[in-house]
């Protein structure tokens, strides 16, 4: 049993590629700090800067590898977006292969390869302006932040796409698009 990494941006299908695969998904953002933490990195729009990984907990979302890897099962926050904290915990169970998803993937491919818990690493890409739009119907429909606030925040989010499919290779994922990834990860 391992995990597959998958990183890539906001919006770029992370979440439903497991969905569609049927896995068990380690959502990493649940691994956010609470945003009144007074540490938390800020970005010029007077916020707190979310797309930082200082705002993440790295090292809990190894240890929830290792645990799940190891154990088959582990416990993990459950984090709203919308209010900016961690609301609770839940219990994440999985008898095989299973994804780590999210923004901070990339940050955490090392330490699972040195762990010895990497199956895969890949990111996902597809046209900016496709993940421009996906992002903004899903954070409007779930509420995450007021609507210009999401708007501002995803046309910033859109002109980093690139950086952030760099950054993601440059760690050691595979660039690919969410229906290759579905087809190679697929039994």
């Amino acid at each position: 049993m391992g995990v597959v990494i998958v990183a890539g941006p906001s919006g770029s299908g992370k979440s439903h590629l497991g969905e569609r695969l049927g896995w068990t998904v380690l959502r990493l953002d649940d691994f956010y700090r609470d945003g009144d933490a007074p540490d938390l990195p800020r970005s010029d729009l007077g916020i707190v800067d979310w797309d930082d990984p200082g705002s993440w907990d790295a090292e809990a979302a190894v240890a929830a590898i290792r645990e799940l890897t190891e154990h088959g099962r582990t416990d993990v926050p459950v984090y709203d977006i919308a209010s900016s904290r961690r609301t609770g915990s839940h219990t994440v169970t999985c008898d095989g292969r299973f994804l780590a998803e999210g923004l901070f993937a990339p940050e955490i491919v090392a330490a699972c390869r040195s762990a010895g818990v990497l199956d895969d690493a890949i990111c996902l890409r597809r046209p900016r302006l496709v993940t421009f739009a996906l992002r903004l119907v899903r954070d409007l429909r779930e509420a995450r932040k007021p609507p210009l606030v999401l708007v501002r925040r995803g046309w910033r989010l859109m002109q980093d796409d690139p950086h952030v499919v760099a950054r993601a290779v440059d760690a050691g994922c595979r660039p690919v698009t969410p229906s290759r990834a579905f087809t190679q990860l697929s039994p």
